[in-house]
């Protein structure tokens, strides 16, 4: 199905026309009709399947169909996102599709100084993109009036209610009108989310675009055994030997991500960092940068491991596991989307093997293991000894002094037998 059989407004045709948009994907044909209509919705897809256009379009559309009467400016169309990183990419796209449109964009997020989003509150945005914890700070500093929303979108709900932002995100239901038309958006479909639904939804469409944790046929997926202390040197002999460069590598930990960063830094391999300890201001940057293959290598924990679109990205690198076989389906959805193909790559350590029969269970298949020659992992005995020789109590002084005893005693009685 194309776009321009949904007879949408001239701007936003012309805004599509300017992305070289013109087949809809799955989750686009099924929700943008509906949406349009003012259903609510409640849609299952995976990352990279169109979602933030399957939303947008239609409330743009109705929105140019419903102008606003009112003198003053009011905000119309609120959007959740449980990362800064998915808040600011969501707010570039919808500005995107309104380019054309008298529309105003404000994006929302902590990690910043509040005084300069109050800045631009002061002249209130038709559509607000926001991380659900530093909106309410917004709102209950008297920054942003919610009562005339229109369209609610929460987009990635799974993973705010993994980030723990529900209470977050109830307190500021109160804050919005009853009549509004509302759409949710989620990449799994747990009771948790459809328990949220309820909360939020009234008659809605269900949408389900994809089996759950599927992930791209595109996608080829390898392992490579190796022990922790070797990750660093095994990743760049394969940069080096394969000559991989754009890469989105994922650690577990920050100190892991800047342990990284010295070693690809020692062998010449350009890298930036993204995690929590690092500034707005500073992420952006990195990011910036990899997308115009400025540096090598992306560097990052969990916080981009969802709704990031990284245009020509090739390679995934589980550095780590992740601690739940679900997120490996996100991290390795940045690659092989839009039909092009991709890579992930797992290092996995002895002890991160149960993690890795994890992931295959959910994905239901068996993922091809590569031995390196000189990255052997310790074998799972030696392991098993070592933790035993941990446990086992250590010999007492008095009982090493009676075993001496003994050993110079047959000792002597040898000696005389050979003299006798």
């Amino acid at each position: 199905m194309i776009f321009s059989s949904l007879d949408l407004a001239t701007e936003i045709q012309q805004a599509l026309d300017a992305c070289d948009y013109k087949q809809m994907t799955t989750i686009q044909e099924l929700a943008i009709i509906p949406a349009r209509r003012g259903k609510d919705i409640l849609a299952s897809a995976q990352t990279g399947t169109g979602k933030t256009a399957a939303f947008t379009l239609p409330i743009l559309q109705q929105m140019l169909d419903r102008p606003q009467t009112d003198a003053a400016a009011k905000t119309r169309a609120l959007i959740l996102a449980p990362t800064r990183e998915l808040a600011e990419q969501l707010a570039e796209k919808i500005q995107l599709y309104a380019q054309f449109m008298s529309i105003t964009v404000t994006a929302l997020y902590g990690g910043v100084k509040i005084g300069g989003q109050q800045k631009k509150l002061k002249t209130e945005s038709d559509i607000i993109v926001s991380t659900p914890g530093r909106l309410l700070e917004h709102v209950t500093l008297g920054n942003i009036n919610l009562s005339n929303v229109e369209f609610l979108v929460l987009d990635e709900a799974d993973r705010m209610l993994d980030m723990g932002f529900i209470d977050d995100v109830m307190a500021l239901l109160q804050k919005l009108p009853k009549k509004r038309q509302s759409f949710l958006f989620t990449a799994t479909m747990s009771n948790a989310v459809k328990n949220l639904a309820k909360n939020i939804l009234t008659q809605h469409e269900e949408i389900n675009v994809a089996k759950q944790n599927a992930i791209a046929d595109t996608v080829e997926h390898v392992v490579y055994p190796v022990g922790e202390h070797q990750k660093a040197q095994l990743f760049v002999e394969l940069i080096e030997r394969h000559n991989w460069f754009k890469v989105l590598v994922f650690t577990s930990t920050k100190f892991q991500a800047d342990s990284l960063k010295l070693k690809l830094k020692e062998a010449g391999i350009k890298s930036e960092i993204s995690h929590g300890d690092k500034s707005q201001g500073s992420r952006r940057r990195a990011m910036a940068d990899f997308k115009s293959d400025k540096i090598q290598v992306l560097i990052t924990t969990e916080v981009a491991a969802r709704g990031l679109d990284i245009q020509g990205l090739d390679h995934v690198v589980n550095y780590n596991l992740p601690y739940l076989a679900e997120d490996y389906v996100h991290r390795v959805g940045r690659t092989g989307r839009a039909g092009n193909t991709g890579q992930a790559i797992s290092f996995v350590s002895r002890e991160e093997e149960r993690a890795l029969n994890s992931i295959e269970r959910l994905i239901g298949s068996k993922i091809q293991r590569i031995k390196m020659p000189g990255y052997e992992v310790g074998s799972r005995d030696a392991i098993f000894e070592n933790i035993e020789n941990t446990r086992r109590p250590p010999r007492s002084n008095k009982a090493s002094q009676i075993k001496n005893i003994h050993k110079k005693a047959d000792k002597a009685k040898a000696t005389k037998k050979e003299k006798g």
